[in-house]
């Protein structure tokens, strides 16, 4: 600690690289649990997956609720982040817009029972739909728009109509093996090509 008094005054200190990357983890071992087991998934799975401690995931999630907000957060960013890497790394904007409404519906099909838990009355939930949108229509609406400025689809569909489309083929997917989500949300965006 120094006692020149540098840094006062600042509101917060950044959080260390290596704490987000152990933050990521547990979120990803969260997802991954609440995927194979749904939401009522035992805190010790999240902690053997992610390789820590109960104590850790309680200081920094003290409840069922904040864990759960925090993974929907947490997915709902990465589907976000992913649509500027597909449109940067992509063969073409269609094959970006392709790759990831793949992601959107991956997304939305593994939710494996954070749909019934956001409709509860906790308070912390009633934001999250809100965060989803902001968060997911501005990504689509540039993959759209990139995909049809460059002549691979027309232009009379809007981002969230799309996402719509997508969340409504996708209901019910993860309690029916039998049925195909992905497959279908193929065929939806097949459908949006441009003919010729």
């Amino acid at each position: 600690m120094s006692d020149s008094g540098e840094g006062a005054g600042r509101a917060a200190r950044p959080v260390r690289k290596d704490a987000q990357r152990n933050k990521k983890a547990l979120l990803d071992a969260a997802a991954s649990v609440f995927v194979s087991s749904g939401v009522d998934a035992p805190v010790r799975a999240i902690a053997a997956e992610a390789g820590v401690g109960l104590g850790t995931i309680y200081r920094h999630f003290p409840t069922r609720a904040d864990l759960i907000i925090a993974v929907y957060r947490h997915q709902v960013d990465a589907c976000a982040e992913a649509g500027p890497s597909l449109l940067a790394s992509s063969a073409s904007p269609y094959a970006a817009l392709g790759r990831w409404i793949g992601l959107f519906a991956d997304f939305l099909a593994t939710k494996h029972g954070l749909a019934a838990v956001l409709q509860s009355d906790s308070p912390g939930f009633e934001t999250l739909h809100g965060y989803f949108l902001d968060r997911l229509v501005p990504v689509c609406t540039e993959l759209l728009e990139a995909a049809t400025a460059s002549g691979e689809i027309a232009s009379d569909i809007t981002a969230y109509e799309l996402m719509r489309g997508v969340g409504n083929i996708c209901v019910g997917a993860e309690s029916d093996p039998d049925y195909d989500a992905r497959r279908l949300v193929a065929l939806l965006v097949a459908g949006l090509r441009r003919a010729g």
